[in-house]
């Protein structure tokens, strides 16, 4: 495994440990160029009452901003879950070269679960990708974050 890609799912992951904090459901995004950090994120969709704020897409929108430029060519997004569909669309769209992320979403993964938006060469861009990147540590944080929700879900509803 890549010491880099470890590094940046390791800010990743502290990113989702604050969306867990904030109640947000736990996944954190990083945007790198030549290994320097262009912007972080965590999913904000409760927060922002907005179903786009995830990790990835805020991610996406500081980094362009940064760089004054829509087109994030030479980048790589680092996320601690498998980007949705949603996300996939936008990281083809902001032509990011690679993504690494940790755990996969068989429920909506759209680069390798359900989708391989990556790859398909009907899109006017494809993405490298790597998956399994802290993999344990990616998809604990989520597995905790739902057992506690269904714990106080059980709780509130027995009130």
């Amino acid at each position: 495994m890549d010491s880099v890609d470890e590094k940046f799912m390791t800010i990743a992951l502290e990113q989702a440990s604050l969306a867990f904090r904030e109640g947000e459901v736990p996944v954190g995004a990083v945007i790198t160029l030549r290994g320097e950090i262009l912007s972080a994120a965590r999913n904000r969709c409760i927060s922002l009452s907005d179903p786009s704020a995830h990790a990835e897409i805020l991610a996406i929108r500081a980094a362009a901003r940064k760089l004054d430029n829509y087109r994030l060519i030479d980048t790589a997004l680092y996320v601690t879950l498998e980007p949705c569909i949603m996300c996939a669309g936008a990281i083809i769209q902001a032509r990011v070269q690679r993504v690494v992320f940790g755990a996969d979403d068989p429920k909506s993964g759209g680069a390798v679960s359900l989708y391989r938006l990556f790859h398909d060469k009907r899109l006017n861009h494809t993405v490298e990708i790597a998956g399994g990147v802290k993999k344990e540590a990616c998809a604990e944080i989520l597995s905790r974050f739902f057992h506690e929700k269904r714990i106080t879900s059980n709780t509130d509803s027995r009130s």
